[in-house]
């Protein structure tokens, strides 16, 4: 360890780099930053095992900052370690598409591993994180070949703890025995509205002890030689270990620390100033002397770590080439050279059988079809799995200490949808949970976090609408499809029988830029017929599945009820009307797709009906105001499904009417 004259000066340069951003952007959250810069030091200069000139180095260790407010701390170690994140990056802190937003975001800034806002996600996300780097050491490892090997590190503050989330995921965290997940607590007692005694009174040690985490509490926060010492302690426990770091949050202010103030506004310049004459830091705004730099940087050790860890894969090239290349593979985030192959024999075998099954257990079948050349699918449920079918037959449950590649994450949607990110953000593995879609509200953040980073995290939702039945108005999903089809970059697909759904999950799998829900149904949905040329076109996301001569009307469908679409379209073309019946399965996709194809789907100046059974106001811009909707702006009932679906219109006569008074 380095003497405390230079770590005391290590720490307050993450001081004045902070509240000088906060400053001049005048705008953020100088209080963490400042309060937790000795444990950042100890962390950072001690244990923290990176390479700033390869962020993305397989074997690295991963560090998160949940309490993503206090970004500048994370830019301040970047920067001073030595990555590509220049001072004139720090000066453009908190402005139009610099390298340093408001809160930390992964593929904008190196080195950053998730995008941190909505507090407690981060530690979710290295939950993930940790469960990933577990199995994949129980996958690869071979004896004196340990080539995944590192520690996932997590800084949290007392709102993260607030958050719900944080024990839906430290409870889960703490039955894994995930040992080499350490969070390390800035417990300075602040919070936005002041003291955090009067809400949150918790014992925190005694909570995470009954998740069953190595507790190592009261830990001196500025002191660099007492936080080196919890994370060395920390580092050969058996268990996830909680660090509770006592601080002063803005500490070195001498008229704002220890008070809610100092949280989240810039200091003033007079306040400046004092910072600077208390810490007797002469520097001016954004300087920082040579020996701190050298006192910090990380290039050299970084190079060293990456070496070694190379020369180590090389040995175990040499020795299992076929499981090199494998990892290497999975880590990229490739698929296999045979998926295509096996994706097209999966979809024409669902041309040949013809199967009239619920979409849910035609996705089951996607998943046991695919799963055999894809060793990196990991499933689970939240505590739904007969009911979900995400399982398949050669699927392993995940136990404490028993690897698999199915996860019962249990009644914790929100930490299951926020653990998958940390999952497919580690690489190696693409995760897979589902639960109700009513309850995709539950897990509705992590699903945007997920769009917002593009990652490849695949939410399955069934039980789909009121088709769900007697269960009622709380578990039938009414708003919800239209409702994450808001969601920028998330792809939602709820196909109409087993064809749509293999090729849902191709698209999903094939898709590198960004998560995808794949929504089906509860009951049993008839096959369609479709020639080969129809069936490519699936992929585009919307299609013309009945086609008629000078259609009149154009009727557009998904998932249950494509088959009212065609039902319809029969009994208008017996009197003498001719429709189109157009199924769309992911309107993401088809609005993706160019405008030539999009008119040819949807013809031009041709009334159009939607069907779908659930809020009638998404699908106006497709059918325009001229057009109709045959949908539902109520919540349901409680009653068996074929009662409901006649309840709320979901008829041929209905539909039929529809399309006559768009003609007239």
């Amino acid at each position: 360890m380095k003497p405390v004259q230079t770590t005391t000066l290590m720490a307050n340069a993450i001081r004045a780099l902070a509240m000088d951003a906060v400053q001049k952007a005048n705008s953020g959250h100088p209080g963490m930053p400042m309060g937790m810069a000795e444990i950042a030091v100890a962390l950072w200069d001690g244990h923290y095992r990176h390479n700033p000139a390869n962020p993305g180095w397989m074997n690295r260790d991963r560090f998160l900052l949940s309490n993503g407010h206090g970004s500048m701390l994370h830019y301040s170690l970047l920067h001073l370690s030595g990555y590509d994140l220049s001072m004139d990056d720090l000066r453009s802190f908190r402005q139009m598409h610099s390298k340093t937003p408001g809160h930390p975001e992964v593929h904008i800034t190196p080195g950053v591993e998730t995008t941190t806002g909505p507090l407690g996600q981060g530690i979710a996300n290295s939950v993930g994180m940790a469960l990933a780097e577990w199995l994949l050491a129980k996958e690869f490892n071979r004896p004196g070949f340990d080539i995944v090997d590192h520690h996932t590190y997590a800084f949290l503050g007392d709102g993260c703890l607030m958050e719900g989330i944080s024990h839906e995921v430290a409870s889960l965290a703490g039955t894994l025995r995930l040992n080499k997940l350490i969070w390390l607590y800035d417990d300075n007692g602040i919070s936005i509205d002041g003291k955090v005694e009067g809400w949150f009174t918790d014992n925190t040690p005694q909570r995470f002890a009954a998740y069953g985490w190595n507790v190592i509490p009261d830990v001196d926060g500025h002191s660099v030689e007492a936080v080196d010492a919890a994370i060395a302690q920390a580092k050969t426990s058996d268990r996830p270990t909680l660090i509770c770091c006592k601080t002063i949050i803005g500490k070195g202010s001498p008229n704002l620390q220890g008070g809610d103030k100092v949280h989240g506004a810039a200091l003033g310049e007079k306040e400046v100033a004092a910072v600077r004459e208390h810490l007797i830091w002469d520097a001016i705004p954004f300087d920082i002397p040579a020996p701190i730099y050298e006192a910090w940087d990380h290039k050299q050790k970084g190079l060293e770590a990456e070496g070694q860890w190379n020369k180590l894969f090389d040995g175990y090239r040499a020795q299992f080439p076929e499981l090199a290349s494998e990892f290497e593979r999975r880590m990229k985030g490739e698929l296999p050279g045979k998926f295509e192959e096996t994706l097209a024999a999966a979809i024409a075998a669902t041309v040949e059988k013809k199967e009239t099954i619920a979409t849910r257990k035609a996705s089951q079948n996607a998943i046991q079809a695919l799963a055999p050349v894809l060793p990196e699918f990991l499933g689970g449920s939240a505590d739904l799995t007969g009911s979900n079918l995400t399982n398949w037959k050669e699927s392993i449950a995940v136990r404490s200490g028993v690897p698999g590649n199915h996860i019962n994450y249990g009644v914790r949607e929100f930490g299951m949808a926020a653990m998958m990110n940390g999952i497919a953000l580690h690489g190696g593995y693409i995760p897979f949970g589902a639960t109700f879609l009513t309850f995709s509200d539950y897990s509705r953040n992590a699903l945007r976090m997920a769009a917002l980073m593009k990652i490849r995290s695949l939410f399955v939702f069934t039980h789909d609408s009121i088709g769900l039945g007697e269960d009622g108005p709380t578990h039938q999903s009414v708003e919800h499809v239209s409702s994450l089809r808001l969601i920028p970059n998330l792809d939602n697909w709820r196909p109409c029988d087993t064809t749509e759904s293999m090729v849902a999950w191709g698209e999903a799998l094939k898709r590198t830029d960004g998560p995808a829900t794949l929504i089906f149904s509860r009951q049993n949905l008839p096959y369609m017929e479709r020639d080969a040329s129809t069936v490519a076109c699936i992929a585009k996301g919307g299609y013309i599945l009945r086609d008629a001569d000078n259609p009149r009307a154009v009727l557009i469908a998904t998932g249950s009820e494509v088959e009212l679409a065609v039902n319809a379209a029969a009994t208008l073309a017996g009197q003498g009307i001719a429709v189109r019946v157009v199924s769309m399965p992911s309107t993401d996709v088809f609005d993706r797709q160019d405008a030539a194809y999009k008119q040819q789907v949807l013809g031009k100046g041709i009334p159009r009906v939607a069907i779908e059974a659930g809020v009638t106001d998404f699908w106006y811009k497709y059918v325009g105001l001229e057009g109709a909707v045959v949908g539902i702006d109520t919540f349901g009932e409680s009653a068996p499904a074929p009662v409901l679906f006649k309840h709320f219109g979901f008829t041929v006569d209905n539909v039929v009417g529809k399309v006559k008074s768009v003609l007239v």
